[in-house]
């Protein structure tokens, strides 16, 4: 059950028990952990008691189970029944289904599918927005339990003393005359009966009286009974017909599988008042043969559970057996300790056959525990523990108890700790003194009801009166009496402070380690499924400074059961009590320097999740609910936000939210396998990116069977899962405090906090020193493991949490792993990622891949809502590429239905039936839509002036026109009869931007040694000419064809409206400038000044059109740079270049190197950039560009210039023969000796572009096609179909005569016949 928020009480049976009273009665019957004596002398300056029953495990268990029962109970009332409400609009309730049936008929769910629906409904995050808002919490007991008939049991004495039977689930049995009593809780103890076991109980009862009565008589203070009188309840079920051939009838209708039912708190509260009924009527209404026994008074009266039921007024007590301690004669401690009556919960068969009875505390005694049972997480700390106890050996299996109650014992029974009557065994005081042997009467009960049973404290939680006696605790003296405090009362005050329950304040690594060791010896630990399941030998650390703890043994042999269940409770509590609160979590894992270093911080949750995975897991999990608390800007009253939180809680600060948040990514983190190979660890990430769980082959790297499955245990664990989603959603709820506060006028606090993720991430990426002793490679490893783990644990909350939809929630825990995610691609090269890293296939793979970015185009994100493909990292770079050419060719395939509709109704008016009957009004309306409805851009293009013709017939194009699918007519003035269907495009491409980025124009530069363009600073060229350059490149982009030019990928970065500041950045358009500048920084002084060795000056110098041309370099000012004036009498550019640069030194390298880049790549070519920028983006919609990175833009535009033949010959098609032919063979042993620039003359004489486009050769027609066969030396030439990427090869004679005859068609290959 995973809920951010507590519900409602509702007021229905079994629901309506106040929190204090049920956590009063928990108190009472939990096992307390303690310290075991053995324990070393180092770990008792951490040990402190714990006073509030929240934060002892056991209670917190038991509770949690409680509330998940009453949960599923709602649940299964409104899967079965519905609530009744005629618009119910819940999908799960059974109104909301049986109103959109309508008149069909409906089936209710039957009890054992409800019960399992429930119970997956009720442990889901925020299980309670999935209950019904009109639902009626059900009340009254199931259909379970009406067929169930109780009634006496009648015995004879003579069948009881020689065959002694077993009661029942609801048997009772008669309080002895001296027997200890307890009195039910005020509120109903009997009402948390749920969290029992009745049967249980009653087995323990029925065998505790056969031990102790074996020839099945009375004891010595029971009075005879006659023969046949009742002796327990008997409970039947009324006999149903039953197909005994059916497997779901027999299996279905075994008790274990309707005990599900029965054992419910409602129907335990009916079975309960249903049993009080019987011992209450003399006459039963079944009809009785005899008159019930004495046990069923309102002294004796119990449910089914063995708890007490709800008293009916406040003068009735309840009073049930209490329980009787084994007497110990020894004086050290018993070979059983305080968890024995746990352990014997679960093993009854090892309890003593006998035990003396205690004496009941009178009630003017009764101890006040308001003092004992606080809700406030704060322990005090406890410099010293007080020596053990004397331990005594129990009989019953109850375990250790709160010492509530306090029974005078007989002087043979030492000092200690009994359970399970909670009570301390001790000489009793004057006041409780009777003579030995003899048993006090007991008391009538008070005439108060307030000091009859405890009350609980409603807003501190605190239990103001045991359910024994009066006994006034030291630590708040009850005002109420006017006489001081006794001697005695404080005495017994004082030694109640022993027994508290015990934990460690904070933990070190010392202290991990001594548990971890101490569970793992002891054969105590939890069973998972994590690899390796233990953490022994070489994979164990400690600090070399600090000494490891041990335990005090003074003998070798074998330790003590009942030892090794104290440490593991006082483990088990120690565990929850640091990890579940969030301040103890600080305490014990940050210091003066912040949170500790990452790899120690792996290290210690590596060690607790292998030990106590799910305990550790869902502590976290509680610890995590305190970051959802407002800061403290936000709680104030003057804070207009103060009104969204109207109750105070104690808040974080960002920077300790993400040492928080750190611990509990560390410990999912160590969940993982504990992989030490780098490759394999991304093989194995490759594959949960992909969604699968084991690798199939194909591009998905393979790996063992063994290591997929224990990821997939890993990553799959419900409790890990669960913290993953709470931790996740931390993140949106942060970043929206953060938000509110900065809307928040009247904050005090004007300094802005950093983001909680930027913290997170700055505490992973920096390499402190480890405290542990850790070589170099496992410090690499972590380095690596850290970052890709995270990832995988974020898509792993995406998987879980997707809808197969590509719009998610944004403030939930996909969007805080989105959140993150893109957090990491930001710092991905401090972090060592790679792009690959923040792949998630599994979406691409299962989302439409034309209709998704269309409707992404018209999305609107928002905080609630987010689209996938604002995330385009996650995708894989097919995709990405994919859904940009989807995106336009949907507005291609637009444009040309809105020009196609345009023409039909054009030849409806020019029609001759058509109401214009004027011939000239119909030519002139058809003039004038001409433009409109033309389906294509069609281009005439001569091969004399390929650019001017493009320019001028692109010039002053509308957009709509520029958006149709695109014609070209090249050559055909010269006689050419190419049908362009994309290689006639291909082709006008290629001649027109070997024009325009000719450097003898003046308009582009062409490095001499990397063939790579970019601009002229302060070029002669007007700037629409860059601007028609640039729509000629828009326009290939969009019409799907790649082009032969060559641009730095600064270039792509400015367009994309990325920075280009590092020389990385410059790298591959200048790498003798980049080397350079390199050199300059790294320089070492010390071989001599910067002045001195580099003689640079601070300013930046180009050559324009063969002049020299220098600006000085100044931030403070913005300058632009010159351009070339067209007036005859202006000044060269030439003569303002400066005389007197400064130097640059080592104070100011670093700033002229960033200088240098930003002159090199923006100031001095701004004009001509932003003109060809608008160009670029015409054709192309500005939300699609967002889907891809510089190199992939640059793919798409340039293709990739490296052809590998072979992946050439395995996309390869044949037609007219096949791959073994020796002719085609003959072919690609050819092609493999051609160098670069024959391979590419190749590929274009095929497909019209001398480039592969992105995606590889796989994207690639190449067929080669038989054409015929040609026997002497002449004969045909090999031939292309272009369009259609068909080489057609005739057969030639031999090897020689194919090498000529196609080496002669590559190097001539010029204009077209049929394209």
């Amino acid at each position: 059950m995973t809920r951010e928020v507590s519900r409602p009480a509702d007021n229905c049976p079994g629901n309506n028990i106040p929190e204090d009273d049920i956590l009063a009665a928990l108190w009472e019957q939990v096992p307390f952990p303690r310290l075991p004596a053995d324990a070393p002398c180092e770990i008792k300056d951490l040990v402190i008691d714990v006073e509030n029953p929240k934060r002892v495990y056991a209670i917190h268990h038991a509770f949690r189970r409680h509330d998940l029962q009453l949960l599923v109970e709602k649940f299964i009332t409104q899967l079965r029944y519905g609530c009744g409400f005629s618009s119910c609009t819940t999908p799960s309730c059974f109104s909301c289904r049986k109103r959109l049936v309508g008149k069909a008929p409906i089936r209710r769910y039957n009890p054992t599918s409800a019960r399992t629906l429930a119970v997956f409904l009720a442990s889901q995050d925020d299980a309670d927005s999935r209950l019904c808002p009109h639902l009626h919490p059900p009340t009254g007991p199931s259909d379970a339990v009406k067929p169930l008939i109780f009634g006496p049991r009648y015995t004879s004495r003579s069948n009881d003393a020689t065959n002694p039977t077993y009661a029942g689930p609801g048997a009772r049995t008669k309080p002895t005359k001296g027997s200890a009593g307890r009195v039910a809780p005020k509120g109903g103890q009997a009402k948390i009966a749920g969290n029992l076991s009745p049967t249980r109980t009653s087995r323990r009862r029925n065998s505790q009286d056969r031990s102790k009565h074996p020839e099945g008589g009375l004891t010595k203070n029971e009075t005879s009974s006659p023969a046949g009188s009742p002796h327990g309840i008997r409970i039947t079920e009324k006999s149903i017909s039953k197909d005994y051939r059916s497997f779901a009838a027999n299996v279905f209708g075994t008790v274990a599988f309707k005990m599900l039912e029965w054992l419910t708190p409602n129907n335990m509260e009916a079975m309960s008042e249903k049993v009080a009924a019987i011992g209450d009527s003399p006459n039963d209404a079944e009809g009785s043969r005899a008159i019930p026994s004495q046990s069923g008074d309102q002294s004796g009266r119990t449910s089914p559970t063995s708890t007490p039921s709800l008293p009916k007024s406040d003068n009735q007590v309840a009073i049930r057996d209490a329980p009787e301690a084994q007497r110990n004669s020894t004086t050290g401690h018993s070979p059983r300790s305080e968890a024995t009556g746990f352990y014997q919960r679960a093993h009854p068969e090892h309890q003593s056959a006998s035990t003396p009875n205690f004496q009941a505390l009178p009630p003017p005694q009764r101890r006040n525990s308001s003092a004992r049972i606080r809700t406030s997480s704060v322990s005090k700390p406890q410099a010293k523990v007080a020596p053990e106890p004397l331990i005594e050996s129990i009989a019953d299996e109850t375990g250790p108890k709160s010492p509530s109650i306090h029974a005078p014992q007989p002087e043979k029974v030492s000092k200690g700790l009994v359970r399970p009557a909670s009570t301390i065994a001790r000489a009793p005081s004057p006041v409780m003194e009777n003579e030995e042997g003899k048993h006090p009467e007991p008391m009538s009960p008070p005439s108060h009801g307030d000091e009859q049973f405890p009350q609980m404290d409603g807003a501190g939680g605190e239990e103001t009166s045991s359910s024994a006696g009066t006994i006034r605790s030291l630590d708040t003296p009850d005002e109420s009496q006017d006489t001081p405090v006794s001697s005695d009362k404080a005495e017994l005050a004082s030694e109640l402070d022993i027994y508290l329950p015990q934990s460690l304040s904070r933990l070190n690594i010392q202290a991990i380690n001594f548990i971890c060791d101490i569970l793992q010896e002891d054969a105590t630990s939890e069973r998972h499924l994590l690899e390796p399941p233990t953490i022994s030998g070489s994979d164990r650390r400690s600090s070399s400074r600090l000494k490891s703890w041990k335990r005090k043994r003074k003998s070798q042999a074998s330790y003590p059961q009942d030892l090794k269940l104290q440490w593991k409770l006082f483990a088990e509590q120690s565990i929850f009590h640091v990890l579940s609160d969030p301040q103890a979590l600080l305490d014990s894992f940050t210091g003066s320097n912040g949170i500790i270093d990452s790899q120690t911080l792996w290290y210690c949750m590596l060690r607790l999740t292998r030990v106590a995975p799910s305990l550790v897991f869902d502590s976290l999990w509680i610890a995590l609910a305190g970051l959802f608390a407002p800061p403290k800007a936000l709680q104030s009253m003057r804070s207009p936000t103060s009104k969204m939180f109207p109750e105070p809680k104690k808040s974080f600060t960002n920077a300790e939210a993400a040492s928080i948040m750190s611990v509990c990514f560390h410990a999912l983190i160590a969940a993982a396998p504990l992989v030490t190979d780098p490759r394999r660890l991304n093989d194995m990430s490759r594959i949960r990116a992909h969604g699968l769980s084991l690798a199939g082959g194909g591009a998905v790297a393979r790996q063992p069977i063994s290591l997929c499955l224990q990821y997939e245990d890993a990553f799959t664990d419900d409790m890990a899962l669960r913290l993953a989603r709470r931790l996740l959603r931390v993140i949106p709820t942060r970043r929206h405090f953060d938000e509110l506060i900065e809307l928040d006028l009247d904050s005090e606090d004007g300094v802005k906090e950093s983001d909680v993720i930027g913290i997170l991430l700055s505490h992973l990426e920096s390499p402190t020193q480890s405290a542990l002793n850790f070589s170099k490679a496992e410090r690499s490893m972590h380095e690596k493991r850290l970052p890709i783990l995270l990832l995988d644990w974020a898509r792993a909350v995406m998987l879980h949490e997707w809808e197969g939809k590509p719009e998610v929630s944004g403030d939930g825990p996909f969007g805080g792993a989105l959140s993150l995610i893109a957090a990491m691609y930001q710092k991905r090269q401090s972090l060592l990622l790679g792009d690959v890293h923040f792949r998630a296939e599994y979406f691409g793979e299962r989302l439409d891949p034309i209709q998704m970015p269309v409707s992404w185009l018209s999305f609107t994100s928002t905080k609630q809502k987010v689209h996938l493909l604002d995330y385009p990292y996650i995708f894989s770079p097919t995709s990405l590429v994919s859904y940009f050419r989807a995106i336009n060719f949907s507005r291609m395939s637009r444009s040309y239905e809105e020009s196609n509709s345009l023409e039909a109704r054009i030849k409806a008016i020019i029609a001759h039936d058509s109401l214009v009957t004027e011939t000239h009004q119909k030519n002139v309306l058809q003039d004038l839509l001409k433009v409109p409805s033309a389906k294509y851009l069609i281009l005439d293009i001569s091969r004399k002036n390929v650019l001017r013709d493009a320019f001028d017939q692109l010039w002053r194009r509308q957009e709509r026109e520029l958006l149709r699918p695109l014609k070209v007519h090249l050559g055909e003035d010269s006689g050419e009869e190419g049908f362009d269907s994309g290689g006639v495009q291909q082709e006008f491409f290629r001649l027109a931007i070997a024009e325009a980025l000719n450097p003898d124009y003046g308009a582009f530069t062409i490095d001499e040694r990397t063939r790579m363009t970019w601009f002229q600073p302060g070029s002669v060229q007007p700037e629409w000419k860059f601007e028609l350059i640039g729509l000629l490149i828009s326009l290939a982009i969009y019409n799907g064809l790649t082009l032969p030019i060559t641009f730095p990928k600064a270039l792509y970065r400015k367009i994309l409206g990325e920075p280009v500041t590092e020389l990385h950045h410059v790298a591959d358009g200048w790498p003798d400038l980049a080397n350079g500048l390199t050199n300059l920084l790294e320089w070492n002084e010390k071989d001599g000044s910067v002045e001195d060795v580099f003689v640079l000056t601070y300013e930046f110098s180009t050559s324009m059109l063969g002049q020299p041309v220098s600006r000085e370099m100044d931030l403070s000012r913005r300058t632009s740079w010159p351009q070339f004036s067209s007036h005859p009498n202006s000044d060269p550019v030439s003569a303002s270049n400066p005389s007197d640069a400064p130097l640059v030194t080592g104070d100011n390298r670093n700033a002229y190197v960033s200088d240098y880049i930003r002159y090199l790549t923006d100031v001095s070519i701004a004009p001509q950039f932003a003109a060809f920028a608008r160009g670029f983006r015409t054709c192309l919609h500005p939300k699609s560009l967002q889907l891809l990175t510089p190199s992939l833009l640059q793919n798409i535009v340039e293709g990739t210039q490296e052809i590998d033949v072979a992946e050439l010959r395995r996309a390869a098609r044949y037609v007219g023969w096949d791959a073994s032919h020796r002719t085609v063979r003959d072919f690609w042993s050819i092609v493999k000796r051609y160098d670069d620039r024959m391979r590419r003359k190749l590929l274009e004489f095929v497909t019209a572009s001398d480039r592969v486009p992105v995606g590889g050769m796989a994207n690639i027609q190449f067929v080669v096609q038989k054409n015929g066969e040609e026997e002497g030396e002449g004969g045909h030439l090999p031939t292309a179909y272009t369009c259609y990427g068909t080489l057609l090869l005739p057969e030639y004679r031999d090897k020689d005569v194919l090498r000529e005859r196609l080496a002669m068609a590559l190097e001539n290959a010029q204009g077209f016949g049929f394209a």
